[in-house]
C-alpha cells in the first residue's frame, strides 16, 4: 500500500510541478515588455526562479518515476516516444538558459532600485524563446499520452 501511494504522490508532484513551469512561462510572457517597471521586473526574475525550481522538480521526480514508480526501465528506455518527449524537455530547458541568464543578470540593478532598459530587439528575441518553451513544453504531455499507451514501441519492431 505504501508503494501505492508514494507512486500516486510522486505523480501528483510530477504533474503539479510541470503545470507550475508551464504557467511560469506565461505569466513570463505575459509581463515581458519594453518599458518594464521596477515591479514588473522583479517579477519576472522571481517566476523564473520559480519555473526553474519547477523543471528541476518535474525532472527529479520523472527520473524516480522511470527507476521506480513507472512500467519499469526497458518499457521507457525502448520507446522511441520517450526519447523524443525527454529531448522536448532537453531543449526546453536549453531554450531557458537564455532568458534565465537574461533576468539573473537584472539583479544587480534591481537591487539598487533600478529596472534594467531593454532594447526592443532583446525583448523580441527573449519573446521568442519563451514562446518557443511553450510550444515544445505543450507537446510534451502529447509524447507522454502516446507513450503511456505504448504507442512507438512498435516502430522499431516494425
Amino acid at each position: 500500500m505504501d508503494s501505492l501511494w508514494s507512486s500516486a504522490a510522486i505523480a501528483y508532484l510530477h504533474y503539479l510541478s510541470f503545470m507550475v513551469a508551464f504557467a511560469a512561462l506565461v505569466v513570463e510572457h505575459l509581463t515581458l515588455r519594453k518599458e518594464l517597471e521596477l515591479k514588473q521586473a522583479w517579477r519576472l526574475v522571481i517566476t523564473d526562479g520559480l519555473y526553474g525550481i519547477a523543471a528541476i522538480t518535474v525532472l527529479v521526480t520523472g527520473i524516480l518515476r522511470v527507476l521506480y514508480f513507472g512500467k519499469g526501465t526497458a518499457y521507457y528506455l525502448s520507446n522511441p516516444v520517450f526519447h523524443l518527449k525527454v529531448g522536448f524537455f532537453i531543449l526546453v530547458g536549453l531554450l531557458s538558459l537564455y532568458p534565465t541568464i537574461s533576468f539573473l543578470l537584472w539583479l544587480k540593478p534591481l537591487r539598487q532600485g533600478q529596472v534594467p532598459t531593454l532594447e526592443l530587439a532583446v525583448v523580441q528575441r527573449l519573446t521568442w524563446v519563451i514562446r518557443a518553451e511553450l510550444a515544445f513544453l505543450s507537446g510534451i504531455p502529447l509524447l507522454a499520452a502516446m507513450m503511456a499507451r505504448g504507442i512507438g514501441l512498435d516502430w522499431i519492431q516494425g
